[in-house]
């Protein structure tokens, strides 16, 4: 019995660990990844849907969830005022469907 359970439990908590779950903290050195948003779509990285619900939150696929504490989050990010500061460049779209990665070579900053 123990065991069927324990077979069950795990995989879901893998995929919560996971998940885009986001802080943005205040300052620069406090982040993971220092994040420009950008005015259009083109100009991205990385299109960013922001979900309402933690379990919503996607798995590197731009579906992030926003926590209200640093230590709920997987990621730690600053917003930079300028592109050139940016490890992320970032557009914020207004669908679901439309959040995604355009340069699979900046992936590995979110992992």
């Amino acid at each position: 019995m123990k065991r069927s359970l324990l077979i069950l439990i795990l995989p879901l908590t893998f995929s919560i660990a996971n998940a885009q779950k986001i802080y943005s903290v205040d300052y620069e050195n406090q982040a993971d990844v220092k994040v420009y948003v950008v005015d259009y779509e083109n100009q991205a990285d990385l299109k960013v849907y922001k979900v309402k619900y933690e379990n919503q939150a996607g798995k590197n696929d731009g579906k992030w969830y926003f926590t209200k504490y640093a230590n709920q989050a997987k990621k730690k990010i600053f917003f930079v005022k300028y592109e050139n500061q940016a490890d992320l460049k970032i557009f914020f779209v207004d669908y679901k469907n439309q959040a995604g990665w355009r340069k699979n070579s900046k992936k590995s900053l979110l992992y």
